[in-house]
């Protein structure tokens, strides 16, 4: 007979138990004897359903022994032998879980030493409840044949009352499907819960990876610009030391710059901050493409050359839009900082019926650049990953005449009211 997985009647059982090794042999729970058979398969999920067993065979066997008496037998079974059948079938009811079809056959055979007292029942219970329908169909027949034979065998008529068929068979056959289909619906939904639990911890593994990403980009569009911008005033500073009005000038705006990078950062980094259980609080206005005057002031304020034109009739724009065309005038001038100094630059915004094009070309230097800014390569790759996921097109590369050119396409989209 082929083995079932082990299951429980009782509603509430807990999950099936695990072994937890610390390097001294197998560990398991305490009513599993692990010290004892260490490799002994026990087969109960919980342990209700191995004390329910247990009780059960104990009060069978108990039951049969105390207040039976065997006498006369219709077809003369002595009574150590009734005794010891009825002892080894009580004794089995343990394993009616784990063996359902042998134990049930057996139970069958054993029928007419026991009649009345047969513990059939429970073994088809157990059958209808754990094992195979095929099973279920052979063995139900061979207990109805049994049975029929015993009621209706001549000369022997009365050895079982009329109820029998009901008692023995219909009834725990029909409480055994009933118990395996409602079995079956827990087993289907607790698995359907932990696969949600599953998902749903994978979706906020997902969305911490995001928002790492996206803290990430913004440190580095806030970080990079600004402290260019500095290092380059500092350079200016120490040129002009002689100079003091130039030189306080610079260490004005070096001052400001680095506010303006502490605070930015600083709101860039709350979120790290915020527990699970918090609510986020009201982020400060992100910069957006109505702040590009100030922008391009304080890089023309190094020395840079640069021309700000837009064209087209202003549309209002959605706020990741505003806020992209920023970030990518922001990353191109602080790349012009970094490899051509002081080059001419031109920033073109141009409005169309369904697109904004932005463009921030730069001539090639005219001479080597003195200032040594690190680069870390990431800022034109999250710019790209940004302009995408807004449905934008988005190019960089080297001019055909010299110099260097980021430019992006973003899709019109009116913020929604």
């Amino acid at each position: 007979m082929g083995q079932h997985p082990p299951a429980s009647a009782e509603p509430g059982d807990p999950g099936p138990s695990t072994s937890v090794s610390h390097g001294h042999g197998p560990v398991g729970r305490w009513w599993q004897l692990p010290w004892l058979f260490p490799t002994l398969p026990f087969w109960w999920e919980s342990r209700r359903s191995m004390l329910f067993d247990v009780l059960v065979a104990l009060g069978y066997t108990a039951a049969v022994v105390l207040f039976t008496v065997p006498r006369d037998h219709p077809f003369g079974v002595p009574e150590p032998a009734f005794y010891a059948v009825a002892v080894l079938m009580g004794l089995a009811l343990i394993g009616r879980r784990r063996r359902p079809a042998s134990l049930c056959a057996a139970a069958v055979l054993a029928t007419p030493v026991l009649l009345q007292v047969s513990p059939l029942p429970f073994f088809l219970y157990a059958l209808a409840a754990y094992g195979r329908r095929r099973h279920l169909a052979m063995l139900t027949g061979a207990a109805v044949l049994t049975l029929a034979a015993l009621f209706f065998l001549p000369a022997r008529t009365g050895l079982l009352p009329s109820y029998a068929l009901i008692f023995f068979v219909a009834g725990p056959v029909l409480l055994g499907l009933y118990a395996g289909a409602r079995r079956a619906v827990v087993e289907n939904l607790r698995e359907r819960a932990e696969r949600l639990e599953r998902e749903q911890s994978l979706l906020r593994r997902q969305a911490r990876t995001e928002e790492r990403t996206r803290i990430a980009r913004e440190m580095h569009d806030v970080v990079a610009h600004r402290v260019s911008l500095m290092v380059i005033h500092s350079g200016a500073l120490e040129v002009g030391a002689a100079d003091g009005e130039r030189a306080a000038e610079a260490g004005r705006l070096i001052g400001d710059i680095g506010r303006q990078a502490l605070d930015e950062l600083r709101e860039v980094l709350s979120v790290l901050r915020l527990d699970e259980d918090e609510e986020a609080a009201p982020r400060a206005p992100q910069p957006t493409v109505d702040d590009l005057t100030p922008l391009v002031e304080q890089s023309r304020s190094t020395g840079m050359r640069i021309e700000l034109v837009c064209s087209g009739p202003r549309r209002p724009l959605a706020q990741a839009t505003r806020h992209t065309v920023h970030r990518l005038v922001q990353e191109a001038l602080t790349n012009v900082h970094k490899h051509a100094g002081n080059a001419a630059t031109r920033i073109e915004l141009r409005y169309g019926p369904d697109a904004l094009r932005v463009a921030v070309d730069n001539e090639m230097p005219a001479g080597p650049v003195t200032v040594g800014l690190p680069s870390g390569g990431n800022g034109l790759v999250g710019l790209r990953e940004r302009i995408t996921l807004q449905g934008g097109v988005f190019e960089a590369g080297p001019r055909p005449e010299g110099g260097f050119r980021v430019a992006a396409e973003l899709p019109m989209k009116e913020e929604a009211p």
